[in-house]
């Protein structure tokens, strides 16, 4: 199979494995997507674009002309593990499995990929977000394979002193005394998304708006809720009483959630550190400005 992946697609690999292991896997993934449209008896439409950040998506067709959705990803993404929440979820709140072809590709049910909660006006997006994720909080499998939410950001927080300098250290210190006291206490362990926001939910036909792309973890929903209070960071920075309005969008969020505030306040903080120091780590220095000043009006 003749494509040529999207650069965001080549970029994100790159930042995230490392530019050898990405062209690496990059080299075998034409073979790979050949394979998983034989194997799954699938006709291909288009490659999807700009598509996603960890996995090429594909536009195809079942033999009865279905229009579906072909995911692959490389292992070090964990599809295994996006597997196993979607199928749990089975459909509620998120797009629904319909098959799998080895250990990376996943056939979706295919969504409206170009009309994401990011279409809607502000207010609404995060009143279909808040309804959206709501469905997502579950109780595990009793065997389930997914991490915790104290153990994935222990690693993060391990390398987060080791980025900060001068300007960042009261941030990072920030941050890292609020993931101390926040996983001192774990209140409720639920089956999470992991990397909720407006661009990860999109419109169906079975139900209006279906989460997509779960990064799944197990913990409390305040840690599901703090991607998500940061989104359209660029139009906060940019407004005159951004402060306050990022402000009023943690106790908003928490209350029609019935979460506790401080927890989310907590977390945001975390979460915009840490994808702050990310972020200037691999170049995307306008992307970690607009993080790390979100993160210091908190």
């Amino acid at each position: 199979m003749v494509f040529e992946p999207p650069q965001r697609l080549v970029r994100a690999l790159g930042e995230t494995y490392g530019d050898a292991a990405a062209q690496e896997w990059l080299g075998q993934l034409p073979g790979i997507a050949e394979d998983a449209v034989t194997g799954l008896g699938l006709t291909v439409e288009r490659v999807q674009a700009p598509g996603g950040r960890s996995s090429l998506v594909l536009l195809v067709r079942r033999k009865d002309g279905t229009p579906v959705t072909l995911k692959i990803a490389p292992l070090e993404a964990r599809p295994a593990l996006e597997r196993a929440a979607l199928e749990h979820w089975n459909g509620w709140g998120s797009v629904r499995v319909l098959a799998a072809f080895g250990d990376g590709a996943l056939l979706l049910e295919r969504l409206h990929s170009e009309v994401s909660l990011r279409s809607l006006p502000e207010a609404k997006a995060l009143l279909e977000a808040a309804g959206t994720v709501r469905r997502l909080w579950v109780e595990p499998a009793g065997d389930h394979p997914f991490e915790s939410v104290e153990e994935r950001t222990g690693r993060q927080a391990s390398a987060m002193p080791a980025a900060a300098d001068s300007d960042t250290e009261p941030l990072v210190e920030a941050a890292l005394a609020a993931r101390a006291q926040l996983v001192a206490t774990t209140p409720e362990l639920l089956l999470l998304h992991g990397n909720f926001r407006q661009s990860k939910v999109l419109a169906g036909e079975r139900a209006p708006w279906l989460a997509v792309g779960p990064e799944p973890v197990v913990g409390e929903r305040a840690y599901d809720l703090a991607r998500l209070v940061r989104d359209r960071v660029e139009d906060l920075i940019a407004a005159p009483a951004g402060a306050s309005v990022a402000r009023r969008r943690v106790n908003k969020l928490a209350d029609s959630l019935d979460v506790d505030r401080d927890r989310l306040h907590g977390w945001t903080l975390f979460r915009a550190v840490e994808s702050g120091l990310r972020a200037r780590a691999a170049g995307r220095h306008q992307d970690a400005e607009l993080l790390l000043e979100f993160a210091g009006w908190l």
